[in-house]
């Protein structure tokens, strides 16, 4: 009597499934929120200045911004460049704030977003430009020589 031996698809299938869901995901894995002004966040009663705040950030396609701020007092606009530069924020092109003070903005498109705060706001510095760009290709991982730490780092991906 022959034997007939049925091959089994299941495994190397469900392994080249995950591979591929994994790889879909990735972009979102290293997408970084970070929180406007940093621990404190939207205002202007702490003096932040969100242009030096800037400064040593870079911001990827798939980031986001948290806004925190005082919700009876603030807001989020995003405006155009001329209207940011004037604090002209009767015309924003979006207004991001939800009522309460805690308002998430995906930076989707590669570009130069220009928020501003209402309210007069904007005149005491209540304003950020955040320039968005694609992201960069994850490096190839450096070599782990024995005695260092056993971790592998991709360039431009922390926030």
């Amino acid at each position: 009597m022959e034997v007939v031996r049925r091959r089994s698809f299941g495994w190397p299938l469900m392994a080249l499934m995950l591979t591929c869901a994994l790889l879909v995901m990735l972009p979102k894995v290293y997408s970084v929120r970070f929180i406007v002004g940093s621990r404190f966040g939207w205002t202007t009663f702490n003096k932040v200045n969100y242009t030096n705040w800037v400064k040593d950030k870079h911001f990827y396609k798939g980031d986001s911004l948290f806004f925190v701020y005082d919700k009876h007092m603030m807001n989020v606009l995003e405006l155009n460049k001329t209207d940011y530069e004037q604090c002209n924020t009767g015309h924003p092109l979006h207004n991001w704030t939800t009522g309460t003070g805690r308002d998430i903005v995906p930076l989707d498109t590669t570009k130069t977003y220009y928020f501003a705060s209402g309210y007069g706001f904007c005149y005491g510095g209540m304003k950020v430009a955040i320039h968005v760009e694609k992201a960069p290709l994850p490096s190839k991982a450096a070599p782990v020589h024995s005695g260092s730490t056993n971790y592998i780092a991709y360039h431009g991906f922390s926030g």
